[in-house]
Order: C-alpha cells, then sequence, then structure tokens
C-alpha cells in the first residue's frame, strides 16, 4: 500500500495503452505520455512547449475537415465550452507522416476554483477496428445506391451523413408506376456497426416489400411485423416515413413512424408541415399506421429529414427543432437557393456548439417541376 501511495499521476497515465497529452489554455503542450509517443511516434522532448495545433498532430475527421484551427479543435472547443466530448474517428499524423485512426476525449482541466486553465486529451489507436468498419461502410453503402428516377415532372436528391463511418439511417425511392413514386426513410435507433446492421434487414425488407407502397399504411404495418420479429419486446427499433409521390394526381400520399415532421414548401412561399405520428417500426407488432394526403403542385417542394437535423441542443437545453430547421434554411435563401447541405452542417454545429453532429443526418427532397 505504502509503495502505490507514492505514485505520482504522471506514472499512472504512463501506464496506460492511450495516449494522452495535457495543454494550458493557449493550447500549449505541457505533458505527453509514453503511449502517445508509441502511437504518434513523436519523443516528448519534440512535443513539449509547442502548440497542440503548430503541425503536429494535424487531426482531421472522417470528412476530411482539418481540425486543428479554433472553429473545428475539440480541446479547444472543450475548453471554451467547459463540456467533455467525443469523436469516434479521428485520423491523427505520425511523426513519419503516416496516418493513423484514432478515437479521442476531450475534457476541460479546472483548478480549484472552478476556472478552466487548461485541457486534456485522450486518444486510442483503432487501427484494427477501422479495417472491419471500413468493410461494412463497402457493404452499407451498395445498400443505399439508388438510382433516382428519371422523370421531366419530377426530381429528387438525397443527401447522407453518418456520424460513423457507418450509420443507422437508411432511406429508398423507387418508381411505381408510369406516374408514382414510393419513398421510405428510416432511422435506427443507435450508431455504429450494430445499427448499420439493422439497416442491411432494412434494405432487404425494402427490396421484398416496396410494391406494397400503393397503400403506404400497409406498407407500414407489413414493415413493421417484419421489423417486429428481429427486436426485443418493449424496444423501439427504427422511426421512419414511407410515402407515395402520384405526379399525375398531384399528391403525396404517407404513413408516419414516429419521424420528424415532413415539410412542404409551396410555390407561394407557404410552408407546409406534415406530421408522422405513429407508432416506430418495430415497437410493437400488432401496430396499425395512418394514412394522410398533402397536395403535392408544380413549384412546390418536399423535404422528409431524420432527427439528426432537428434534435439538435444549444448550451441551454433548448432543443433547435422543425421550426429552427425552416429558419435556417430561410437563411440560406431555401428553396428559392437550392438546398446547401454543408451550409446546414455548419450552421447545426453553430447551433450545438459542437465539433460534429451527433447523430446521423438524411435528408431527401423531392420537387415538383411540372
Amino acid at each position: 500500500m505504502e509503495n502505490l501511495q507514492n505514485i505520482d499521476s504522471a506514472m499512472i497515465l504512463d501506464s496506460l495503452g492511450d495516449g494522452v497529452y495535457v495543454t494550458d489554455i493557449d493550447r500549449k503542450i505541457v505533458y505527453w505520455n509514453q503511449s502517445a509517443e508509441r502511437i504518434t511516434g513523436w519523443p516528448s522532448e519534440d512535443i513539449l512547449g509547442r502548440g497542440c495545433f503548430d503541425d503536429v498532430l494535424c487531426h482531421v475527421d472522417k470528412d476530411g475537415h482539418h481540425l486543428c484551427g479554433e472553429d473545428r479543435c475539440p480541446l479547444h472547443r472543450s475548453m471554451v465550452t467547459g463540456i467533455r466530448g467525443e469523436l469516434p474517428l479521428v485520423f491523427a499524423r505520425r511523426k513519419d507522416d503516416r496516418r493513423v485512426p484514432v478515437q479521442v476525449t476531450v475534457a476541460p482541466i479546472r483548478d480549484d476554483a472552478g476556472r478552466i486553465i487548461g485541457g486534456v486529451e485522450v486518444f486510442r489507436d483503432i487501427s484494427a477496428g477501422l479495417r472491419e468498419l471500413e468493410q461494412a461502410q463497402a457493404i452499407q453503402t451498395i445498400s443505399l445506391e439508388h438510382e433516382l428516377p428519371d422523370d421531366d415532372r419530377i426530381h429528387f436528391a438525397t443527401h447522407y451523413l453518418p456520424h460513423d463511418i457507418v450509420g443507422g439511417d437508411y432511406f429508398g425511392i423507387r418508381r411505381l408506376g408510369a406516374d408514382q413514386y414510393g419513398i421510405f426513410l428510416a432511422d435506427v435507433m443507435g450508431h455504429g456497426v450494430a445499427a448499420a446492421l439493422y439497416t442491411m434487414h432494412l434494405s432487404s425488407l425494402w427490396d421484398r416489400y416496396h410494391s406494397r407502397l400503393a397503400g403506404p399504411a400497409e406498407f407500414a404495418a407489413k414493415l413493421n411485423a417484419e421489423l417486429s420479429r428481429v427486436v426485443a419486446r418493449g424496444e423501439s427499433f427504427a422511426a421512419g416515413m414511407c410515402g407515395l409521390v402520384d405526379v399525375a394526381g398531384r399528391t403525396f400520399r404517407f404513413a408516419g413512424a414516429g419521424n420528424p415532421t415532413a415539410l412542404v414548401f409551396r410555390a407561394d412561399g407557404a410552408v407546409e408541415r406534415l406530421p408522422c405520428e405513429g407508432l416506430p417500426f418495430g415497437l410493437m407488432e400488432d401496430a396499425s399506421y395512418h394514412e394522410t394526403v398533402a397536395a403535392f403542385h408544380p413549384g412546390d417542394k418536399l423535404l422528409l429529414f431524420t432527427d439528426g437535423a432537428v434534435e439538435v441542443c444549444n448550451a441551454a437545453g433548448e432543443m433547435l427543432g422543425v421550426e429552427g430547421l425552416i429558419r435556417i434554411l430561410a437563411a440560406q435563401g431555401y428553396p428559392a437557393a437550392g438546398l446547401r447541405m454543408d451550409a446546414m452542417e455548419q450552421e447545426l454545429l453553430a447551433y450545438s456548439n459542437a465539433i460534429r453532429l451527433e447523430d446521423d443526418l438524411t435528408v431527401i427532397e423531392a420537387r415538383c417541376l411540372s
């Protein structure tokens, strides 16, 4: 017991398999443990006293964004906000210029008075796990490849941004007749590989039952019954919605399953909200679903999205919500200016004061042209 009491914190940190470094409030590195040396190849004598932004680790996220500027640096953001953060995948640069994938956790350091005086970052080499994730990503990408319909009367666009390498959102668009198009959108509970595996099941069910979208409520009930067989009783499986666009009839018929409210931007400038009420898919095997019909005329734009677009909270804990999303889109000139996903992502990040979105984000847009 006496020997353990004499161990200081540096000895403990050097015994960890994870890399650990500590910076002052100006992001100057004041501590660099032995595993940080091993993972990055940077010895402490080359690191101590340098800024973590000073051409050292040169962090890049999975989407290619450089993270060492103040706007995107997770450690800087943690010290500014006082909030711990985690990034499941970041690529750090080794001294030999090779990139190593790491999982990063950051936290502010406070003095006895509660003032933030620095920050700590812990990072773990996830090279082995990344190879499996990349294989899963390749398979999931195939399941999400849809040839969008070619029709002068309507235009579809899809945007998908997973939280991790793989995600838990699934969507499908398919022509069902000369004038009809089926749409399906689902958001599986959770993240990562487990959620991605469920999207594979959704893909197979979409292929098997999409013809039933002639009746959206019937399709929703069938999909729900099938999903209920593969999840534990009482667990929510997936929020979502499904619908049928009838170009000739100028209608959008849909059934909701706990998805966020869909939006129709009318040609006259009005915005109509389409509530997607109904039990999430997989929650109750014998759940029934209600069909709703909305007009869809030339000049109208239909926007469907998963909750990653609206369930974003600011520092005060206030959720952005659908109304907040409408404000963001309006500020970007939508719908006249078109949908700009990069700009939307930046506004969502600015609202949440986060480095990256905390959930998968999928947006489907349908434009009625004539």
